[in-house]
């Protein structure tokens, strides 16, 4: 029996710098160890018996970066759904169930968080195995973290005092605590943090649905029978699945069963839900701090610092998060850190540019970066993987001059196709149909830089392109990038 992963990939709430809502979430980020958060995710499940490429959900904006992310692994056939609207866990759970019973009917789903940290592997597969044949048995198992605190940012599992095989029957989810009861709870020795990972059987998990929330069921049925599939992607039909309930799975099913099971898990876990737990989490020197990048740190105490930018110095300073990434830097105590959604209202209210735009976009072709903009003028870095081609296309509201700083481009300029290599450049007038394509084994870097009254993203129209962005009725750009 195959056990699939299923990754939770693009929830809201998952952000934790930098600023932006379009820009990529934590999960995306190389935030614990040299791997993003969900390769990490998916790579510490190596070693797992009759494991399957996983399923990820994620929303359109961060396709091509899971797509991208998978292949940097060796992940040659994930199975990528994308969300036209964020609906909560529970239709997306049930839509990765009703995909996965498309192949085959006895898959066994291991549902993961692609922001978590799990440092004790052995630990976390004994875990597994366990839920496995809780799973099998036909039961929804859910992982409880074995407490180490009064924590009360977390919500709580109640367990029975029995165990069946190593996993024992759930009495009661509980909210968030205060204090106080959080310190109960720790006496009491059977309350567990509820961690949002599960096991079960997809169809049991169908089935539970139906009974308890058939509205979800009905109309996810409806997304992923109605989907189109887009490249490598698969996108949920829309009108279905907005129509959804938006419910997490605790709601929506877990807290109505009676068919629950929780599976202990002492196994190093984090949940990182803001910058200060990656400082706890983090590998510290001698003077407690945690210090990615370029950094030079004197006479600094417990402090976290990720120099994602450039060279990041501090002196005399102690308890800070400092985060300095192209876009913007965030510089806060500890205890603060977490308040950083304060700042992105402040820019939401100032209609700041930063709130929607990254200078780090992915493309089916590669990416680009923004790397210096101004009234009438924008610089890019172009990266064009081997293969890859950007669409036949013109602009009207803008030129474009291109030099080759690394590799060998094929040019399509009007009528004309001509290779440029290292130091060549050419300049592409306004309204002139253009291309670029790397027919190299080698990666291509271009610069690109932008001139003309306008230099938005939609001032593109598409004549010919290989990923499937045309709109054939009137040939403009779709949205779809």
């Amino acid at each position: 029996m195959q056990i699939i992963p299923v990754i939770l990939s693009g929830g809201s709430g998952t952000r934790l710098w930098p600023l932006s809502r379009k820009q990529y979430p934590k999960q995306y980020l190389p935030l614990a160890g040299d791997n993003t958060m969900l390769q990490e995710t998916i790579l510490r499940l190596n070693g797992l018996d009759n494991l399957a490429y996983p399923i990820i959900i994620c929303n359109a904006d961060h396709r091509f970066l899971v797509a991208e992310q998978c292949q940097q692994i060796d992940i040659k056939n994930p199975t990528i759904l994308l969300e036209p609207v964020g609906r909560n866990t529970a239709p997306a759970i049930a839509a990765a169930a009703l995909q996965s019973l498309k192949k085959t009917d006895d898959a066994i789903l291991l549902v993961l968080s692609a922001d978590h940290v799990i440092q004790d592997i052995e630990a976390f597969h004994q875990a597994i195995n366990v839920a496995s044949k809780q799973a099998q048995e036909g039961k929804l198992a859910t992982f409880g973290i074995v407490q180490t605190d009064a924590n009360t940012g977390y919500g709580y599992i109640k367990s029975s005092k029995n165990n069946t095989d190593g996993a024992y029957k759930v009495e009661e989810f509980v909210e968030k605590p205060d204090l106080e009861t959080a310190e109960k709870y720790l006496d009491q020795g059977n309350y567990l943090w509820n961690s949002g990972m599960f096991m079960f059987k997809a169809d049991t998990l169908i089935d539970e649905l139906t009974t308890h929330s058939p509205d979800i069921v009905k109309l996810v049925s409806d997304a992923v029978n109605n989907a189109k599939q887009d490249l490598d992607f698969i996108r949920l039909d829309k009108q279905a699945f907005e129509s959804s309930p938006s419910d997490s799975i605790d709601c929506a099913l877990m807290e109505k069963s009676d068919n629950v099971v929780v599976v202990p898990l002492d196994a190093q876990w984090n949940d990182i839900g803001s910058w200060s737990a990656l400082h706890e989490i983090g590998t510290k020197d001698a003077n407690g701090n945690v210090l990615k990048g370029d950094v030079i740190a004197y006479d600094t105490n417990n402090t976290y610092v990720n120099a994602e930018n450039h060279i990041v110095a501090t002196i005399g300073v102690q308890d800070l998060i400092i985060v300095d990434t192209p876009n913007a830097t965030l510089i806060s105590t500890k205890d603060k850190a977490i308040q950083v959604k304060r700042v992105v209202e402040r820019l939401q209210q100032k209609e700041r540019q930063e709130v929607n735009l990254h200078r780090k976009v992915y493309r089916p072709w590669g990416w680009y970066d923004s790397i210096e903009s101004g009234k009438y003028f924008q610089v890019k870095r172009l990266h064009v993987n081997p293969g890859a081609k950007l669409s036949l296309q013109l602009h009207k509201k803008r030129a474009e001059h291109w030099v080759v700083v690394s590799g060998t481009a094929t040019a399509i300029k009007g009528e004309d196709i001509f290779t440029l290599t290292e130091g060549e450049s050419t300049h592409i007038p306004l309204g002139t149909t253009h291309s670029l394509e790397n027919n190299t084994d080698e990666s291509l870097e271009v610069i690109e830089v932008q001139s003309g009254t306008y230099l938005g993203e939609d001032d593109i129209v598409r004549f010919e392109d290989i990923y499937g962005r045309v709109d054939y009725d009137n040939h403009i750009h779709t949205g779809l990038q």
